[in-house]
């Protein structure tokens, strides 16, 4: 699974990076070297405005999303703790991920992403779980595959009132390869650049096709070093936590 995440990259700089044709600069989000299930996210992804011409080609967008899929089916909200990951092989067959696979599908850019593993304590003797920093070795921006979703909430009479519209995201995970493979078996699944359009594209709705984008990286990418039990607490932030402490 993918349970925290490094995102620390300005949206002036995610804008470029994705081609971004509308940011908001009013929506800000601080960088987080912790990012955690329920946090809101960057999300770049591509819709039609509601008042656009038939036809009108969609715009790409940097939004903050809340990280937990909330299905738009979903009596209340709290499903999305439970929701921030889904699988790559059942995705576009789960009641909670069938439709945003086929309609609503997005980027979360990250720096990296941390995993856990379990290694016996030298001193005590007693299992205990080792965080890892794992992220690309030339330092790009990881795009992770993700879907988003609107829900309505019902405690807000006015549809149009925009606290009525709770748009939340998830991240596609897939089998672990390289660095990652050998600490956890679960790894989030980051697209190339070359399959951004097609993956962004409100348009392709061939589930087949579709699938055929979400491949494996690569081995020989990746690079993964232990960090502090710091991460391990929501309540610790700061690019200290990135630091390599001894390997266990």
């Amino acid at each position: 699974m993918c349970g925290r995440y490094a995102s620390t990259r300005s949206p002036e700089d995610l804008a470029q990076m994705f081609q971004v044709t509308d940011w908001y600069p009013e929506e800000t989000l601080a960088p987080s070297w912790n990012v955690a299930p329920t946090d809101e996210v960057w999300a770049v992804l591509e819709r039609t405005a509601r008042d656009a011409d038939e036809g009108a080609p969609a715009r790409r967008k940097l939004r903050p999303l809340r990280w937990g899929l909330v299905p738009s089916w979903a009596k209340d909200a709290k499903i999305g703790a439970r929701l921030i990951n889904a699988r790559v092989e059942t995705v576009h067959e789960k009641p909670a991920f069938r439709k945003a696979f086929v309609k609503r599908r997005c980027l979360l850019p990250a720096d990296g992403f941390y995993e856990w593993e379990e290694v016996k304590d030298h001193k005590s003797g007693k299992a205990r779980k080792q965080p890892y920093y794992i992220h690309p070795e030339d330092g790009q921006v990881m795009a992770l595959a993700g879907l988003y979703e609107y829900w309505r909430d019902p405690a807000v009479k006015d549809a149009d009132d925009p606290a009525a519209w709770l748009m939340t995201c998830t991240i596609i995970t897939t089998e672990a390869t390289d660095a990652a493979g050998r600490i956890h078996p679960r790894m989030p699944l980051a697209l190339t650049p070359d399959h951004y359009d097609a993956w962004l594209d409100p348009r392709h709705e061939s589930t087949d096709d579709l699938r055929t984008l979400l491949t494996p990286p690569a081995d020989g990418h990746l690079d993964a070093r232990p960090v502090s039990p710091a991460v391990n607490s929501v309540q610790n932030n700061g690019p200290q936590l990135l630091d390599e402490v001894p390997a266990p």
